[in-house]
């Protein structure tokens, strides 16, 4: 099979480092940047700085371009014959993003958006945990940095959101019933800096912090039920039960667990999954609808945060 990559940044260097190591043929490189050509001469492979005259020489492709790109490119991948790996958000706005999913349908092509933390071991973990701690109380969860200067295509919540909420989608059962959200423009006043999105499941809530204004570096989650809470480190990849003893008169923690964790590179377990999926002719993990609903929910999060009112999903 072979493989290309539209778009050389950070995160598109790490989708070439990965794909030469898996077995497929790496045969190609896209990107409008002419300096980007020693990078495919590192790897031995062409370079075009017309993503379309590639997608005449590969079967698949990973889409690693900013957001505002991602309808227009991933449109042309499909139409030219070619299964896609769109890096997240599919789109900014869930009506292109389903006209993206019907399309990949009717041609009979993989469309799989990479939403990393479905291949995350600690996510795998806490996913085959839930059932072990009684009903949800509450779920708070952070996806907050300082690194990096904002970027320009888009705003926190389709940068940083989409995980958080696109791991709560994979890994409950339940969906949630309304969206309220907050956020501040302090570096922009087109694009959000830092918000909170609360998701309201019925039974229980979901609070999300996203950010990158904030000094610390997390990607975490607290998960509380009645008979035990669960700690994710989503970056060590770390999982920690705390057990909670019901009595009749009382409630007790018991010491905490350090669950046992099988440690991964998301990036390699995705992206074979992807070539998985083409070799056995269809989507398996990635599933047009969950993606859609991802997008759903950040796209009325951006709704909630300006209109400042609660809006039913």
């Amino acid at each position: 099979m072979k493989v290309g990559v539209i778009g050389s940044g950070d995160w598109g260097k790490n989708h070439l480092r990965i794909y030469s190591g898996l077995d497929c043929e790496l045969a190609g490189l896209a990107d409008i940047n002419p300096e980007r050509r020693k990078l495919a001469d590192h790897y031995g492979i062409p370079f075009f700085t017309d993503y379309k005259e590639m997608l005449k020489k590969v079967d698949a492709v990973s889409v690693v371009v900013p957001t505002d790109l991602h309808y227009r490119v991933v449109k042309d991948c499909l139409n030219a014959g070619v299964h896609v790996l769109v890096e997240k958000p599919i789109t900014n706005d869930a009506a292109s993003a389903k006209e993206l999913i019907e399309l990949a349908k009717k041609k009979k092509l993989v469309l799989a958006v990479g939403y990393l933390f479905r291949f995350n071991a600690a996510v795998k973990k806490v996913k085959e945990e839930l059932k072990t701690i009684g009903d949800i109380q509450y779920i708070t969860g952070r996806y907050i940095h300082s690194n990096k200067p904002p970027r320009k295509d888009s705003g926190v919540i389709f940068n940083f959101g989409v995980h958080l909420v696109d791991i709560l989608n994979y890994i409950l059962t339940d969906r949630p019933k309304k969206v309220f959200c907050t956020s501040t423009y302090s570096l922009s006043k087109e694009r959000e800096d830092a918000a909170v999105i609360t998701l309201d499941y019925g039974a229980y809530f979901a609070s999300l912090e996203m950010s990158w204004l904030h000094p610390l570096k997390k990607r975490d989650f607290w998960i509380v039920g009645r008979k035990a809470k669960l700690y994710a480190d989503l970056f060590e990849q770390i999982v920690i039960r705390y057990p909670i003893e019901v009595g009749a008169d009382k409630t007790t923690a018991s010491p905490e667990v350090n669950l046992e964790v099988n440690k991964n590179e998301p990036l390699q377990a995705e992206l074979q999954a992807f070539l998985n999926a083409i070799k056995k002719g269809g989507n398996g993990v990635f599933e047009g609808n969950e993606e859609l609903f991802t997008t759903r929910i950040c796209e009325l999060a951006e709704k909630s945060s300006k209109e400042h009112k609660e809006i039913a999903i």
